[in-house]
């Protein structure tokens, strides 16, 4: 029988906060943009009280707690932290398939010789995480993806919840839908409206019923809703970021050209995501004025993204959060990282369905004729047809 085990990193970005500067341990810290548009990237258990999650606007976070304390991400130690805890995870298996910089499966049914079942497993990862990071984790150890993950979410933080074989559809089955991996505000509400409130309720949902609502996600929606979860732990090592940049011969004062420079550094970052394989979670921009000063903006994303539009869209925003000046840019860049295997989302955002479908078939035709055989309208000289 199959060992999976789900680990998770307790309020990561957040942890990592409290863990370098000792005075805001024990104090509500939010990780994140703290202008009129800044986004929370992450939100330590003092803060989620009242109410603040990731993804939530800042000003929102603000309201809920005006007594938060909002620190700027560092995702360079992030990055450095995350390859710490990962290094303690392929000392047990080679079978690890990283999600996020704080977050992965690991396979660990061929370690038991040599380490123990997959409780056992889990416990020392935790332990070593402790004792050579100073942060906590949480686990979920079972037979399948799909419940080890929503199992060490049960018990957080520092929790750990283990799901025997054979118990799943019982473990599932009293849980709200929301504890479902994939399932947003948006999904729930629809699945709400349709009479179903628990996982149980999905695991005995009729099939066309489920497929009217769903779609052809809806029958695979039931087979997780029962436990049921084939899907194998795919390991891999991805890149930490992807990005294109370019050096101007002249500096660039207009923002319309600056948009379209990034529109084209967009379009090669995303053709190398779709590539790889891999989305990310964090998109960047990078200005070097005429004075050689450099200037970054990023933004954490609520679900990965490896289209043109989404990194485009992001990143255009971002240019706006830079200080007006006098002086020409001589130098833009986008980069995309906190890099990972796409997971499978139960209920995807149509929008973004679309743009990966887009995206798919544009990669599609290149692979035929070249990176010259499609391009966009925006991108075209004006003398160009």
């Amino acid at each position: 029988m199959r060992q999976i085990i789900h680990i998770d990193m307790d309020a990561f970005f957040a942890s990592v906060e409290q863990l370098d500067d000792p005075s805001l341990h024990g104090r509500p810290v939010v990780v994140g943009g703290a202008g009129r548009r800044g986004v929370v990237a992450a939100a330590s258990y003092e803060v989620r009280p009242f109410g603040v999650r990731s993804a939530m606007p800042m000003v929102e976070a603000l309201r809920r707690c005006p007594e938060a304390v909002v620190v700027s991400p560092r995702h360079d130690r992030y990055a450095e932290v995350s390859d710490g805890v990962f290094e303690i995870f392929r000392r047990f298996t080679p079978l690890v398939e990283g999600l996020s910089l704080d977050e992965a499966f690991l396979d660990v049914t061929e370690s038991a010789s040599l380490f123990g079942d997959g409780e056992t497993i889990a416990r020392r990862i935790r332990d070593h995480v402790r004792a050579e990071t100073g942060l906590t984790a949480s686990a979920g150890v079972a037979a399948s993806k799909f419940v080890a993950k929503i199992a060490s979410d049960l018990d957080k933080p520092d929790g750990l919840v283990v799901v025997a074989a054979g118990t799943e559809a019982g473990f599932l089955a009293p849980l709200a839908i929301e504890r479902m991996w994939g399932v947003g505000p948006k999904a729930a509400l629809r699945l709400h409206a349709a009479g179903f409130e628990t996982i149980g309720d999905l695991a005995r949902g009729e099939e066309d019923l489920l497929e009217g609502l769903l779609g052809s996600w809806g029958i695979q929606v039931r087979d997780l809703a029962r436990g049921v979860d084939p899907r194998a732990v795919v390991p891999g090592v991805a890149a930490k970021s992807v990005g294109a940049e370019e050096t101007f011969e002249r500096d660039l004062t207009d923002i319309a050209e600056l948009r379209r420079h990034l529109l084209a550094q967009s379009t090669r970052v995303a053709r190398r995501l779709v590539a790889a394989g891999v989305s990310g979670g964090v998109v960047t921009v990078k200005l070097k004025y005429a004075d050689f000063t450099l200037k970054t903006r990023q933004l954490r994303l609520p679900e990965p993204v490896a289209d043109v539009d989404s990194i485009f869209e992001v990143a255009a925003g971002l240019l706006d959060r830079f200080p007006r000046s006098r002086l020409g840019v001589r130098l833009t860049g986008v980069s995309v990282s906190d890099l990972a295997s796409r997971p499978v989302m139960l209920f995807p955002d149509a929008r973004l369905e679309r743009r990966r479908k887009l995206q798919s078939a544009v990669a599609s035709i290149e692979s035929r004729y070249g990176t010259g055989g499609i391009t966009r309208a925006a991108l075209l000289d004006g003398d160009e047809p």
